[in-house]
């Protein structure tokens, strides 16, 4: 009897996680033997992280752990540092770092992306991305914590610093992330000596409009609504400089300010340039229709890392977005490929036009655009939290989500900083030298 395939998995996010549960379910494990790479040992749902920053969503109800929802599959909380095709394995720095190579036989490459950031004088310094949960964890933190300094300070210039808040980026992402922030933001406020007035929210966004998902209508309703809950909003205009916490945006305009959130975009993982896979010039790996990697036996690839023909366009190209959406149908798709090379069955091709988005703008408001119909306002906003909640894995998840927004129903939601978790061993090591 021959021994199982070797299907190993680098990284565990959309792509890989639901790739692996897929060919643990059709395959038996004389067929194949799954190995997830992630340095990370849980997939974030990306989706909720906006939520889970303004305190409508516990964060840990919005990661998934691998070794839950992957029974069955050996899952490696390591790096992937390379990959050499021509060996047919993968380097690893596991615990301790030490280095490892791990054989294949089939090979998926879905590392996913990293904020993709400029050299702008101050962004390293100041700048907050929101890629991650411990990203939004900290965001939500330090805005909360900007409320309890500047109800305790006298001096005015500081406290405006304090309470004037910069998200750069007018995608999904930053929309909710800044919306759901203010939210939570404005209920807060009781709580602290400070007038709704004294903050400010800034959106710079290098385009001429915002969410370039939806159609024009519904991202000028997006910056109507925005405009009339007080929001800032500049429009092709981008971040020149943020030393020393004094923003200086294109079009002129200066001030100072604590918080600055980027959003502004999203970019393959760079440890592929170290690996010998083909890549465009955006760093992406060239990819098929069917997924395979160019000129690599039995390596696939797929999601915000893979450069995948989007033979829904006119334009030859034309290649699927980074989204979540395209992520979990190519995982499907590939997981189907890869049981069909392992059995000689011929191979089906990717190809999905974009159903539509949805996204919250906070308690009660959204905007979405689903197969062409246009909806905002509270429709949507149950609309997002119903979408995500189905797709959201594990039942126990999806319970504990719908717990957690029928509770902030009746009551108010937590609004304690805990800014000490981030260095969480400070205190003991001032008593410990005094």
């Amino acid at each position: 009897m021959a021994d199982p395939a070797r299907v190993v998995i680098v990284g565990g996010g959309y792509v890989g996680s639901k790739t692996a549960r897929y060919l643990r379910k059709h395959l038996t494990g004389q067929e194949a033997e799954v190995t997830v790479i992630d340095p990370r040992s849980y997939m974030t749902y990306q989706p909720f992280l906006a939520e889970a920053a303004a305190g409508s969503v516990e964060p840990r109800h919005v990661v998934v752990p691998l070794r839950e929802v992957l029974p069955g599959c050996r899952v490696l909380a390591a790096e992937a540092i390379g990959i050499d095709r021509g060996e047919r394995a993968v380097t690893v720095r596991v615990a301790g770092g030490h280095i490892e190579q791990i054989g294949y036989d089939i090979l998926v490459a879905a590392p996913g992306s990293v904020s993709k950031t400029l050299p702008i004088p101050g962004l390293a310094e100041h700048g907050i991305g929101f890629k991650t949960l411990e990203e939004a964890i900290y965001l939500r933190n330090h805005v909360l914590s900007r409320l309890d300094q500047a109800a305790s300070t006298m001096d005015r210039d500081l406290r405006r610093k304090l309470l004037t808040f910069v998200f750069v980026g007018g995608g999904y992402a930053g929309i909710e992330a800044m919306a759901e922030v203010e939210d939570m933001t404005r209920q807060a406020l009781p709580e602290y000596n400070i007038d709704p007035s004294e903050l400010r929210w800034v959106l710079v966004e290098a385009m001429g409009r915002i969410m370039p998902e939806v159609s024009e209508s519904l991202a000028a309703y997006t910056v109507e609504l925005l405009s009339r809950r007080g929001f800032e909003i500049h429009l092709n205009t981008t971040l020149k400089s943020a030393e020393d916490c004094h923003v200086v945006l294109g079009d002129g305009t200066e001030f100072d300010a604590d918080t600055l959130v980027w959003t502004a975009g999203v970019k393959p993982n760079p440890w592929l340039a170290d690996t010998d896979l083909p890549l465009d010039k955006r760093g992406r790996i060239i990819c098929d229709t069917t997924l395979r990697v160019e000129d690599s036996p039995g390596v696939f690839a797929a999601g915000d890392s893979a450069a995948v023909p989007d033979v829904t366009k006119d334009d030859p190209d034309a290649m699927c977005p980074p989204s979540a959406q395209h992520a979990t149908r190519q995982a499907t798709q590939l997981a189907k490929n890869i049981v069909a090379t392992l059995r000689g069955e011929p191979l089906g091709h990717y190809r999905h036009a974009n159903a539509g988005s949805v996204a919250s703008l906070g308690l009660y408001q959204g905007v979405a655009q689903i197969y062409g119909v246009k909806l905002c306002g509270l429709p949507a906003w149950f609309l997002h939290r119903t979408y995500h909640l189905a797709t959201m894995p594990t039942v126990h998840r999806k319970a504990r989500i719908a717990a957690d927004w029928l509770l902030s129903l009746p009551f108010k939601r937590q609004v304690v900083a805990t800014s000490e978790q981030h260095q969480p061993r400070e205190q003991f090591a001032r008593a410990s030298q005094g």
